[in-house]
């Protein structure tokens, strides 16, 4: 199916994009469309929801730039609309606590529902150029990293770093 080029960052920076970030479920549909684009019936059936909540929660998502209709077909006499990501990765501005809580939530129910998955916390004392070059390091090897395509296991990845006290 072709899709639509994605930005590759999208910054969150509007009410609208705060207000899409901060409910779990966007958060889902976000992750379910971030490789492949999906119609509203594909993904309440991958996520278990009802359609007319996907529905509402792709129009918010939507109307706040974060997905895109990437391509329609006319089905049994009616459209068939696939969604996409509108980038490939979305970046919260530093110190915003609420799109930082909702998303790591969202990031949660994805662990859980994981079959083996790796979670690591270790807390470090760095001078402050160790802290640069080791974000820089994770950033890199994030965006080093490439889609294997279709057919193959999707996996999420989450990296953070974060000064703790």
């Amino acid at each position: 199916m072709p899709r639509l080029p994605q930005d590759e960052v999208l910054a969150v920076t509007t009410p609208a994009q705060f207000k899409a970030m901060a409910h779990p479920l966007r958060q889902r549909l976000l992750f379910a469309l971030g490789q492949t684009p999906a119609t509203i019936s594909q993904l309440a059936a991958s996520l278990s929801v009802a359609k007319g909540s996907v529905a509402h929660h792709l129009k918010v998502l939507r109307e706040a730039g974060m997905v895109r209709i990437g391509e329609t077909r006319q089905v049994r006499g009616g459209t068939e609309q696939y969604y996409q990501r509108s980038a490939r990765r979305f970046e919260v501005p530093d110190g915003l606590a609420g799109p930082t809580t909702a998303l790591l939530h969202a990031v949660a129910e994805e662990v859980v529902r994981s079959p083996d998955p790796m979670l690591t916390v270790r807390h470090l004392r760095l001078t402050a150029e160790q802290a640069a070059e080791f974000r820089e390091r994770l950033q890199g090897l994030v965006d080093s990293l490439s889609d294997a395509g279709d057919g193959e296991t999707g996996y999420g990845v989450l990296v953070t770093m974060y000064e703790s006290s």
